[in-house]
Formats: structure tokens, C-alpha cells, sequence
């Protein structure tokens, strides 16, 4: 198994994105598109390891898979406590609180629920 690359542990560093609202949306828009590939990834290997005989594989396939979705969970909660809009505050804080939701889960994530919050974002980023 190859070790895929996890979203971005964060948005810590990015402390300097405070109140700037086109940044944070910016910075939202990569973590986003970073965590959908990685999803798609985890997703596939998730499947790939669930037929598999070794239980160590499976056992680290949905490690990784649960460091990837709080890691992506932790940072729409760091972009939120950045963002000096509320509508966009809102808006990362509920991806956020919908995608801690799965518990590490891919495979319990809800594609219209996360779209639709996605789309609150859109529109609060000016999308």
C-alpha cells in the first residue's frame, strides 16, 4: 500500500489569513479539493483492503482514512475560528461539525449534506 499524502494537518500556520475572507476562502476551496481526491483514494483503498486477507492492511488503510478526515475536519474548525465573516464563519463551521460527524468514516459521508454546506459557502465566499 502506498502512503497517499493526508489533507493538510490544519490551517495553523496560517494565522496571517485572520479576518482576510478571500484568503480563507481561498485556502477552504484547496483544503476542499485536496480532501475530495483524498477521498476518493481512501474510499478505493477502504474497498480494495475490505476483500483483502491481511488484517494488518485493513487495519491501516482505516487508520489512515480516519487521520485523513479529522485532519480535514480540524482544519474547516481552524479556518472557521479565522474567519472574521460570519456567513463564512458559518459556513466552514458546519462542513466542519458535518464531516467530524463521520467519525473517520468515508464511507458514511453524506455527498448532498456536505454538498449542500459547500454550497452555503459558495455563496457566503461570493460564488
Amino acid at each position: 500500500m502506498s502512503a497517499a499524502p493526508s489533507v493538510a494537518p490544519g490551517a495553523k500556520g496560517d494565522a496571517g489569513l485572520a479576518k482576510d475572507t478571500k484568503a480563507i476562502c481561498a485556502q477552504a476551496d484547496r483544503l476542499t479539493s485536496q480532501f475530495s481526491a483524498t477521498f476518493t483514494r481512501d474510499l478505493k483503498q477502504l474497498i480494495d483492503a475490505s476483500t483483502a486477507k491481511d488484517p494488518k492492511l485493513r487495519a491501516e488503510v482505516e487508520s489512515k482514512t480516519k487521520r485523513d478526515v479529522q485532519n480535514y475536519s480540524f482544519a474547516l474548525k481552524d479556518l472557521s475560528g479565522l474567519a472574521g465573516d460570519a456567513d463564512v464563519k458559518k459556513a466552514l463551521a458546519g462542513m466542519g461539525k458535518e464531516v467530524t460527524a463521520l467519525n473517520g468514516d468515508v464511507r458514511k459521508l453524506d455527498a448532498d449534506k456536505l454538498g449542500e454546506l459547500s454550497g452555503t459557502l459558495d455563496k457566503a465566499c461570493g460564488r
